[in-house]
């Protein structure tokens, strides 16, 4: 029953702290991105299995944390809110050519990641060319041109 418990509260933690990093963080990862979530994957599975280390404890553990993550599937496709609450929603980070700062700073983005994104999906050189620019819920920037 400890195993259960702790992967309960390491999965919890865990979708917390990442809700906080952000969608952007989690889109792509940089260099440094990759060696803390190889750190953090560390610290997380001697939390997980405490001192036992048998593979009856890892297998409740996988399962436990597989269970959560279809019980937690299975919420999010009957309650819109909670899905929501969880997955996030789309921002819109550019509308008519024009930055929104504020959105902009709250997700943690820069013109320059805009412009990145414009470059590579339609090869936009400049903000005022962005009809809208909208970060999605898996940290994706979409990029909709003027016709």
């Amino acid at each position: 029953m400890d195993s259960v418990l702790r992967a309960a509260a390491i999965y919890l933690v865990l979708m917390i702290l990442f809700k906080i990093a952000g969608r952007r963080s989690l889109a792509e990862l940089t260099t440094f991105d990759l060696v803390l979530l190889m750190v953090i994957s560390e610290a997380t599975q001697q939390a997980l299995l405490g001192e036992d280390f048998s593979l009856t404890n890892a297998v409740l553990v996988i399962v436990t944390l597989i269970a959560i993550d279809i019980g937690l599937s299975l919420v999010k496709q009957r309650s819109r809110w909670f899905s929501r609450v969880l997955d996030g929603g789309p921002t819109i980070v550019v509308e008519d050519g024009k930055v929104l700062a504020e959105r902009l700073k709250h997700a943690r983005l820069d013109e320059s990641d805009i412009l990145e994104a414009a470059r590579s999906a339609q090869g936009i050189l400049a903000i005022d060319q962005i009809k809208f620019a909208i970060l999605e819920r898996n940290g994706k920037i979409s990029i909709i041109p003027f016709e």
